[in-house]
């Protein structure tokens, strides 16, 4: 027997009185008109016109926008962290998970732009109210510990920048307020919200390449780390690190909703194809750039810090000082360019997370707040936590790492909640019409989404394994561990059971259903 719809069902496509109950993405005023997107897509011949310079330019945005939850202050700490204690040797694996995150970021866009939804939402139709309401909360809790992250790595940055005088509390309120001010700039268009994302990036990058530039690393042994595949013992907690942080549970969700801020018309089969292509090559382009970012900041520690007795003690808070200490000053101080670099970092992936935290809640339940209020809500649910562990462990470099470690956990468990309804998503018809992935596409992305499931499992034994003592707290953690379980069976059968019984009614695509 075939299972019953959910009654959270509705169909994809809205009439214009259901659309105005409906929270969108972007609002039809704000999104960027492409031009010359009707081109060769008009006449309904399905083929997507020529490649264009111009298009691809108008495309770019949302990709930058997404790669930069690969440049966050805790993914900086996991290089730095790669690079102290496994020196280049773990350049290869940076590489192909940041080629496993390209899939998934991909495979969100896809969707977004396949149906003219994101994935938050989505999950709101497709899941019985119950489920929708643990993926929300759960999704929730991956925001917040990825933003606590982030806004205390621009704390520490404007700590160091005004020498001391600024204590963390101080700068994660400073955070708070720059956020507003930044996201203030939207009301001006998504292009100029795009332009400061470019101008924050472009700062990363001067900064880690003029502190490469700096340490002046061997490039023999940079190639040799990225070609040559090597993996011990000793830094396997590292490499477990490396691939656990490239996928964050929020950036799935924000992905498939950045796509939305251009204006193409899905009943198009043209000019889907045609942005599908454009966002994948800018995509492409912006996690590029991300690697290299990444690979600067690995090597500098590689470089300096490989196989000396502080390198298992380098973390985010004591990082520049430790670079101090190594180079010196300079005509100008490697402490303040890595200072500037990680304040870029932090303030561009905190209002991304605060972008993503309307989409998430917008999209779970539907609320048609203005978007100001959306980021109030969004901002206070890390922003009151995060003062709190910025008082709490000021200057304590011991207990930052241990909360560190923690909240790294709390985001490697929320993984299969975002990995598992957008791979379900993509692969079914009644969704995606005639742009559902296909076979071999299928495999290898559900092969990524289960090494990254087990490698982050790894990281969960091993940190639970060393942090949990006594009998009442390990029967928590054993009945937490099997309601997780579980769950992301459930979540599993459940893509399995409609793919199976939307093949047998054989439902009409996105596409037909339009035309």
């Amino acid at each position: 027997m075939p299972p019953q719809e959910p009654e959270q069902q509705q169909p994809l496509l809205l009439d214009s009185d259901q659309e105005e109950q409906q929270d969108t993405a972007y609002e039809l005023d704000e999104k960027v008109l492409i031009i010359g997107i009707d081109e060769g897509s008009a006449s309904g011949s399905g083929h997507a016109p020529p490649f264009s310079w111009k298009k691809l330019w108008l495309f770019t945005g949302p990709g930058f926008l997404m790669s930069i939850a690969f440049l966050d202050p805790g993914n900086l700490e996991g290089d730095l962290q790669a690079g102290a204690i496994a020196g280049y040797s773990l350049l290869w694996l940076l590489m192909w998970a940041t080629a496993m995150g390209l899939l998934v970021q991909l495979l969100s866009a896809r969707l977004g732009v396949a149906t003219g939804r994101h994935l938050a939402e989505l999950c709101r139709d497709e899941y019985p109210t119950w489920a929708r309401m643990v993926l929300w909360v759960m999704t929730e809790l991956a925001l917040i510990g990825a933003d606590i992250q982030e806004v205390i790595g621009s704390a520490i940055a404007i700590n160091i920048l005004s020498n001391g005088v600024l204590p963390l509390w101080s700068g994660v309120i400073i955070t708070a307020f720059d956020c507003f001010i930044f996201l203030f700039l939207e009301n001006y268009g998504v292009r100029k919200l795009e332009a400061v994302f470019a101008v924050l990036i472009g700062t990363m990058a001067v900064s880690f390449a003029w502190m490469f530039g700096e340490t002046k690393p061997s490039g023999i042994e940079l190639l040799l780390g990225i070609l040559v595949p090597k993996l011990s013992s000793r830094t396997i907690r590292q490499a477990v690190g490396v691939v656990g942080c490239i996928i964050m549970p929020h950036n799935v969700f924000l992905h498939s909703a950045l796509v939305q801020s251009r204006e193409i018309d899905h009943s198009k089969k043209g000019q889907v194809q045609e942005a599908i292509k454009y966002y994948s090559i800018e995509s492409t382009v912006a996690l590029v750039v991300s690697f290299i970012i990444n690979l600067f900041v690995t090597t500098v520690f590689a470089q300096g810090f490989y196989g000396t007795e502080i390198a298992d003690r380098i973390g985010l808070l004591n990082a520049g000082r430790y670079l101090q200490e190594k180079y010196g000053g300079g005509f100008f101080p490697i402490l303040y360019i890595w200072a500037i670099g990680l304040l870029a970092a932090g303030q561009s992936s905190t209002i991304t997370g605060t972008y993503a935290g309307q989409f998430i809640m917008g999209g779970f339940l539907n609320l048609r707040l203005k978007k100001w209020m959306r980021a109030l809500i969004t901002r206070s649910f890390a922003i009151i936590p995060t003062i709190i562990v910025a008082l709490v462990f000021d200057t304590s470099e011991g207990t930052l790492d241990v909360l560190n470690e923690w909240l790294n956990v709390l985001q490697s468990v929320q993984i299969p909640f975002a990995l598992i309804p957008l791979l379900c998503l993509v692969s079914r018809e009644q969704i995606m019409g005639t742009f559902k992935i296909g076979s071999v596409l299928k495999m290898a992305a559900w092969l990524v989404a289960a090494l990254v499931i087990v490698i982050n499992g790894y990281l969960l034994l091993d940190f639970f394994s060393s942090e949990v003592n006594g009998v009442l707290f390990g029967s928590i953690v054993a009945a937490f561990t099997a309601a997780y379980i579980g769950f992301i069976i459930y979540l599993v059968s459940w893509g399995v059971k409609f793919s199976s019984w939307h093949r047998t009614v054989q439902p009409k695509t996105v596409a037909e259903t339009v035309a």
